[in-house]
């Protein structure tokens, strides 16, 4: 018998080696970031998120939240020459879809924690965006304005004066 050819099964295979912690913390890792992304789908789809995409006004009212600004939108002066992008966001592709991007970001988040305000309210940063919106399409009787404001002392520090302040409704006003 000391003479024979070993056999598959007597022969001492490769050693199992347990798997390092960084195998686990990686495994750990990967698991995470794919939970994450199942969750991050389904709630893109759940929330119709791709047509927070488009130029489509009705998605807006995709939350209940906003339905009450899309209805008073619907009977506003703007509705036949201005949809919410041409209003609430940059100008610029990248600044427009950014724009979307933050805004989705702090409402995704302010709707499933519930902390959010009702009726919803314009944030300053977007107040701004709004602003500059105004005065870009209105832009001659803007400068004019301007102008008088800066006769009478009544304008900002860059010489301007607020439109929102006087127009906080004109998008969404009966």
């Amino acid at each position: 018998m000391a003479n024979e050819a070993p056999t598959a099964e007597s022969t001492p295979g490769p050693r199992r080696r347990r798997p390092s912690a960084f195998a686990w913390l990686s495994l750990g890792v990967c698991a995470l970031i794919g939970v994450a992304i199942g969750i991050g789908s389904f709630t893109f789809v759940y929330a119709k998120g791709i047509s927070y995409m488009t130029d489509d006004p009705a998605a807006c009212a995709n939350c209940h939240v906003m339905r009450d600004q899309y209805a008073e939108w619907t009977n506003s002066s703007h509705h036949t020459v201005a949809v919410c992008n041409d209003c609430h966001t940059p100008p610029s592709f990248v600044g427009k879809y950014l724009s979307k991007a933050r805004n989705g970001w702090h409402h995704s988040v302010a709707f499933t924690a519930g902390g959010f305000h009702e009726p919803i309210q314009i944030t300053p940063h977007n107040r701004a965006i709004t602003e500059q919106r105004c005065r870009s399409c209105h832009q001659p009787i803007v400068q004019a304005i301007d102008a008088h404001a800066a006769s009478t002392g009544t304008e900002h520090d860059d010489g301007s004066i607020s439109c929102i302040r006087c127009h906080s409704d004109v998008g969404h006003g009966p």
